[in-house]
């Protein structure tokens, strides 16, 4: 009893008690994504006594992060946050096994990523390409999806049990056209709210693995400035042409479909083509811009230099957008570095 003695004020809940402490030490977790969302509710797994969790990041901490990634301090800066997070979380609890990835989660590289035995997929990501070829993964492998999105003062989350409840694919069949969604870096992002959908999602898995069958089945919507909740029940939502968790197919997680990239020889630069050409609102994605570089516009594109942004030389990155939601990033050769950039400033 002595290795779950740290556990004991967790342990006194009915519900959890030491057989579920025993079930939450002998469980796996994988974790996508370990900025905002992910940082806490990494913490909070860790903290509560999940036997392995899987950390997959391909970015850096940067100072913008320290604002509400609540794993990281000054001294990481620069650092995987895949890595940071991972010794950070050793030195939280030495009894939990913690696999860190400084890697891109896409296609047949996000399988090999995922693998061994995985009892819940946590989504702290900040696209939905990624987040749909997670919910692939989940599907495919029958395994608890736990999904959540935070931007500005909004959060988000979802539960996704195969088989039982609908799926990621059953709401959003593509993701959402380049521009048409804000992101934390065009809108802002409010920490509390960060911490709100991340224990939401943290309390979602620590339910599932310990074997209650509550969890799943319900969209929470909620808004923190002023405080407002919604709760949908999405149990009656599952598409009977649903092309993932009824047809099967899994074009997100083996990169059929999605953002593709290619690289520009000789100019320094990546070619990003979203996965559907939606159209991008030119004049409302100058406007965001504006607050991270000077920005150029005309009736065909949008170029922003992004000082915070570093290439691998070490000077600014340009983002240049056209009007189709094609982009080119100049200064890296790095798709995924390239992806990201996109993702954070455009969109999925």
């Amino acid at each position: 009893m002595d290795d779950l003695a740290r556990y004991h004020r967790q342990m006194l809940l009915p519900r959890i008690g030491e057989a579920g402490q025993r079930r939450l030490a002998a469980s796996s977790v994988l974790l996508v994504g370990c900025g905002a969302l992910g940082s806490v509710s990494a913490d909070l797994l860790v903290r509560a006594g999940v036997g392995r969790l899987v950390v997959i990041d391909r970015d850096l901490v940067e100072p913008t992060n320290l604002q509400r990634q609540t794993l990281y301090t000054e001294a990481d800066l620069g650092m995987p946050k895949a890595e940071a997070a991972r010794q950070r979380l050793a030195a939280v609890n030495s009894g939990v096994r913690i696999e860190a990835h400084v890697a891109d989660f896409t296609g047949d590289a996000g399988e090999d990523l995922a693998e061994g035995p995985i009892d819940a997929i946590v989504d702290g990501t900040d696209n939905f390409e990624t987040r749909l070829a997670l919910n692939d993964l989940a599907v495919e492998r029958g395994v608890p999806f736990v999904y959540a999105g935070v931007v500005g003062t909004c959060g988000t989350t979802m539960t996704v049990i195969p088989g039982r409840t609908a799926c990621l694919r059953c709401l959003m069949d593509v993701p959402p056209p380049p521009g048409a969604m804000p992101t934390c870096d065009t809108a802002g992002v409010f920490g509390p709210t960060v911490v709100m959908a991340a224990a939401w999602q943290a309390s979602e898995a620590l339910r599932l693995l310990i074997g209650d069958d509550a969890p799943g089945g319900d969209l929470v919507e909620f808004d923190l400035w002023p405080p407002r909740v919604r709760r949908f029940d999405m149990r009656g939502s599952r598409r009977a042409d649903c092309p993932c968790c009824v047809g099967r197919r899994f074009e997100y997680l083996r990169g059929v479909a999605g953002t593709r990239t290619t690289t520009l020889c000789g100019r320094n630069s990546v070619q990003v083509l979203p996965q559907r050409n939606g159209g991008v609102d030119l004049p409302a994605l100058a406007g965001r811009l504006g607050a991270h570089g000077t920005v150029a516009a005309n009736e065909f594109l949008v170029r922003c230099d992004l000082g915070a942004e570093r290439g691998d030389g070490g000077g600014a990155c340009t983002l240049t957008v056209f009007g189709d939601g094609r982009a080119i990033v100049s200064g890296t050769l790095r798709p995924e570095r390239a992806r990201a950039i996109y993702a954070k400033y455009v969109g999925a």
